[in-house]
C-alpha cells in the first residue's frame, strides 16, 4: 500500500458554497470572474451577493432541499453564480454537456429526476426539446435573455429572503456529473459537499493558490476538471479566474496576454496547440508561470516541446477521475523540475493506493511493478445513483476504488499510468463510451455487428473508430454514410472518426467483445 507523504486533511464539513466563498466577503474588491473576451468583471463581493439574491430567487421560484437542477451552459460569468446559488438552495447540480443533442440531454434529465434547468439562449431550443422528451421540467431558465422565459438577471431583482437550509455535508449530494465510470453508458456520479469540498483541500498542498494568481478557465466548468480546478480551486483561495466559453488559439493566446494569466489547467490537445500552432509567437506570454494537463494522457515529448517553447518550468500532470472528486495525484508545482518526464504526479493529501496484479488482484505489487491502480479516501464518490450494482463492481467492501488504469510507482513514490483496462475512450479529454456507440451502431438498417475501440490520430489523440459488420447482402453502407449516421445523433466529441469493415467482432464465449484483438488493428 502507497500512502501520501502529506499531512491528512479534516473532512471540509460545509456546504460547497461555503467552502468556496466563506471568505469571498474578505476579498472585497478583488476580481473574482473575468470574461476573457470583453473583460466584464464580477468582483468576489458581488459573486457572493449575487449567488446568494438569486438562491433567494429559486427558492421563491420553488427550488426544495433535493430537487435537481441541470446547469446546461458553456463556461460564462454566470455559471459559477448560478451553481453555488442552487446549491444555497438546497439543490443538487447536475452539469449537463453544452454539445449534447437533446435526446441526450433528456436521458440525463430523466435519470437525474431533473425539474429545473439553466441554460442560454444560444441552447434554449435544444433544452426545450430536452425537456419535452423527459418530463418533469418545473421550469427553463435563461443566463442571457430569450423571449418567454424568466433570465438570471431578473431573478436577481427579488426581494425575497435568503433561504436558510440544513445541508448535511457528509450525505447530501452537491454535484451529479455524469462519467461513463470505467465502461458503459453514462452514469450520475453522487459527490457529497464533504467529498468536493475535501478535495479542494487535499489538492491544495501541491497546486496552492491565492490572490494574485490569475488562472484561465478554457476547460469546460461541467466537467469535474474544471469545476475543481478552474472555478471551485482558484474561487476558494482569492485568486482571479479568466473565463471563455471555448478553445480558439488566437482568443486564448490573448487571453493569456491581455489579462496576465499566470496558470493554466489543460487538456493534452491545448498542450500540442502551445507547442505548434504558429500563432504562439504574436503574443506576450511571459506572464506564465506553470502549465498542468491532465484529463487524458500527456506525451512526454510533446510535454518537452511545450515547455522549452514557452521558456517555462516542465509541464506538470495531475491524475483522478470524476468518480475521485476528482483529484488523487499531481505534480507538486514546486517540484515541477525534479518530477521525472511522464509522471502523473504523487498522491495528495490523506489518499491511499494499492497497485494490484490484473491476473490476481488480491496481491500488491511493489515499486515498478505495473498493474491495477486501486484508490481510497475521502474523495470517493457515494455511488452512481440509482445503480447499486455499478457502485459495488467498482467500490469493493474496503473501500477501494478499481480504477480500470494500469500504471506502476517509482521508488520515489512517483505514479505512471502506463494502459487502461477500462473500455472507455477519450476523446480530447471528454468520455466517450463505446457501448453508446456500438448500440446506435446497430440500429443502422445495414448493419450486422459493431464494436468501437480507441486509436491515435496523427496528432496523438484518441479517437473512437468503429470496426463495422455489415448485413449480408447488404449493399453498403458506405463509409461515409456510417459516419454522418452517427454525427446526427450524438454530440460533436462522440463522432466516430474512424471505420473498418469486417467480416466479424471479435468476441469471448460469454459474449465480451475483444477489444484488444482490434486495437491492434486500429
Amino acid at each position: 500500500m502507497f500512502r501520501s507523504e502529506y499531512a491528512d486533511v479534516p473532512p471540509v464539513e460545509l456546504p460547497i458554497h461555503d467552502a468556496v466563498l466563506g471568505h469571498a466577503a474578505g476579498f472585497g474588491d478583488r476580481p473574482a470572474l473575468v470574461d476573457g473576451t470583453d473583460g466584464t468583471t464580477l468582483t468576489y463581493e458581488q459573486v457572493d451577493r449575487f449567488h446568494r439574491r438569486l438562491a433567494a430567487a429559486l427558492a421563491d421560484a420553488g427550488v426544495r432541499k433535493g430537487d435537481v437542477l441541470a446547469l446546461h451552459s458553456p463556461n460564462s460569468l454566470a455559471f459559477p453564480v448560478a451553481f453555488y446559488a442552487a446549491t444555497r438552495a438546497g439543490a443538487t447540480v447536475t452539469t449537463a454537456h453544452p454539445l449534447a443533442t437533446a435526446e441526450e440531454l433528456a436521458r440525463q434529465l430523466r435519470d437525474s429526476a431533473a425539474r429545473w434547468i439553466v441554460t442560454v439562449s444560444p441552447l434554449l431550443e435544444t433544452a426545450r426539446r430536452a425537456a419535452g422528451l423527459a418530463g418533469g421540467i418545473r421550469e427553463i431558465l435563461v443566463c442571457d435573455s430569450a423571449p418567454g422565459h424568466r433570465s438570471l438577471t431578473e431573478l436577481l431583482a427579488t426581494t425575497a429572503p435568503e433561504p436558510r437550509v440544513a445541508v448535511d455535508p457528509a450525505e447530501d449530494i452537491a454535484v451529479l456529473p455524469y462519467s461513463s465510470g470505467t465502461t458503459g453508458t453514462p452514469k450520475g456520479v453522487m459527490l457529497t459537499h464533504r467529498q468536493i469540498a475535501t478535495n479542494l483541500a487535499q489538492l491544495e498542498s501541491a497546486v496552492p493558490a491565492g490572490p494574485g494568481d490569475r488562472v484561465l478557465a478554457v476547460l469546460p466548468f461541467f466537467h469535474i476538471y474544471g469545476l475543481t480546478a478552474l472555478m471551485n480551486g482558484p474561487l476558494r483561495k482569492g485568486a482571479t479566474v479568466v473565463v471563455l466559453p471555448r478553445f480558439e488559439p488566437e482568443t486564448f493566446l490573448a487571453a493569456i496576454d491581455k489579462h496576465r494569466v499566470t496558470g493554466l489547467y489543460v487538456a493534452p490537445p491545448i498542450v500540442l496547440a502551445l507547442a505548434k500552432h504558429p500563432a504562439v509567437g504574436r503574443y506576450d506570454l511571459s506572464c506564465l508561470k506553470y502549465v498542468i494537463s491532465a484529463a487524458a494522457p500527456l506525451d512526454a515529448r510533446l510535454a518537452r516541446a511545450c515547455s522549452e517553447r514557452l521558456g517555462l518550468p516542465p509541464i506538470g500532470q495531475a491524475y483522478g477521475m470524476t468518480e475521485l472528486s476528482p483529484g488523487t495525484h499531481a505534480v507538486p508545482l514546486d517540484r515541477l523540475r525534479d518530477a521525472p518526464a511522464g509522471t502523473v504526479g504523487r498522491l495528495v493529501a490523506g489518499t491511499e493506493m494499492r497497485i494490484v496484479s490484473l491476473d490476481d488482484p488480491a496481491r500488491d505489487l511493489g515499486p515498478g511493478e505495473p498493474g491495477e491502480i486501486l484508490i481510497r479516501g475521502p474523495q470517493v464518490m457515494k455511488g452512481y445513483l440509482g445503480r447499486p450494482d455499478a457502485t459495488a463492481a467498482l467500490i469493493d467492501p474496503d473501500g477501494w476504488l478499481h480504477t480500470g488504469d494500469v500504471g506502476h510507482v517509482d521508488a520515489d513514490g512517483w505514479l505512471f499510468v502506463v494502459d487502461r483496462v477500462k473500455e472507455l475512450i477519450k476523446y480530447k479529454g471528454y468520455q466517450v463510451a463505446p457501448a453508446e456507440l456500438e448500440a446506435l451502431l446497430l440500429t443502422h438498417p445495414g448493419i450486422a455487428d459493431a464494436a468501437v475501440v480507441g486509436a491515435r490520430d496523427e496528432d496523438g489523440n484518441e479517437i473512437p473508430h468503429a470496426f463495422v459488420v455489415r448485413h449480408p447482402g447488404a449493399d453498403g453502407p458506405a463509409e461515409d454514410e456510417v459516419l454522418r449516421f452517427v454525427a446526427e445523433r450524438v454530440a460533436p466529441y462522440k463522432r466516430v472518426r474512424r471505420i473498418t469493415f469486417t467480416d466479424t467482432v471479435p468476441r469471448a464465449a460469454s459474449g465480451k467483445i475483444l477489444r484488444r484483438q482490434l486495437r491492434e488493428h486500429a
